[in-house]
């Protein structure tokens, strides 16, 4: 229990900045949860009430803390190689664009809520193994400058490398000795393959360019229905024609967009 309580109102005014921020819409049940995450900033500043906090940063002067506030209420958690039938799609689009990848043309994949590094990595290692010299590009975003920052360090405990295929894992990745045992640092060579930008989704983008394949998975769980429209629209407006759009398979595109057309369970191809 946090040794700041927080308030029904003082909640409201949470649930209310961290949907305007990110669209996310935040259930009653997260009351702890912001409580628990917050509490530290709170200390941090010396103020006794999350409302004090709030009306920091509802100041319009601290957005450095607005940026942290949003770190700590965005929930992330991926693992390497997460949906294995998905990164198997990845191949075989990679494969059949092959033949017509030029340095000016090359195969574009966006992990669009990339937390910590782990799905655009995986991303990468398919790329490697499929494309090698062809040309190729991995982007990763996300709304948290605090997972990005992880992302690019490419280092990870050994027990999230556990769904990496074990020759990808002999190739791409250099296992932790001595006070790194237990660890494992994706190869400087493939880290500096993947790009990584903070990216708000649910405000305009910034210019990305055009996608072979863009991976929007286990986001719109978090998104009311306007919200998930709106999303998925900008997302898929970044996607070339005949490009792949996969998302959660616990999530779903009916009656959210018409841009793209279903292909298997969570995938979806926007027509060529």
């Amino acid at each position: 229990m946090s040794a700041y309580p927080i308030s029904e109102r003082e909640f409201a005014q949470f649930q209310r900045f961290i949907f305007d921020i990110a669209g996310i819409t935040m259930s009653d049940a997260k009351k702890a949860l912001v409580s628990g995450r917050l509490a530290k900033r709170l200390a941090h500043h010396g103020m006794a009430s999350y409302e004090a906090y709030f009306g920091m940063l509802s100041s319009g002067r601290h957005k450095d803390e607005v940026q942290i506030a949003v770190d700590l209420l965005t929930t992330n958690e991926t693992y390497f190689f997460r949906e294995a039938r998905h990164f198997e799609l990845l191949k075989s689009a990679a494969e059949a664009a092959r033949p017509n990848l030029r340095a000016n043309a090359p195969f574009r994949v966006w992990s669009a809520a990339c937390s910590s590094g782990e799905e655009p990595y995986s991303i990468a290692m398919v790329l490697a193994d499929t494309l090698g010299n062809a040309p190729w590009e991995v982007l990763g975003s996300d709304i948290s400058t605090r997972v990005l920052d992880r992302a690019r360090t490419g280092h990870y405990p050994m027990e999230r490398a556990s769904h990496v295929p074990p020759d990808y894992l002999r190739r791409f990745c250099l296992k932790g000795i001595a006070e790194q045992q237990g660890t494992m640092l994706v190869e400087r060579a493939l880290r500096s393959r993947v790009q990584y930008r903070h990216v708000n989704l649910n405000t305009s983008l910034p210019d990305l360019g055009q996608f072979d394949v863009i991976f929007l998975r286990n986001v719109m769980i978090y998104f009311n229905g306007d919200t998930k429209r709106q999303v998925v629209a900008r997302v898929t407006s970044q996607l070339k024609p005949g490009g792949h759009f996969i998302i959660g398979h616990s999530e779903t595109l009916n009656e959210i967009s018409d841009a793209v057309r279903p292909v298997i369970p969570s995938v979806y191809r926007k027509a060529a």
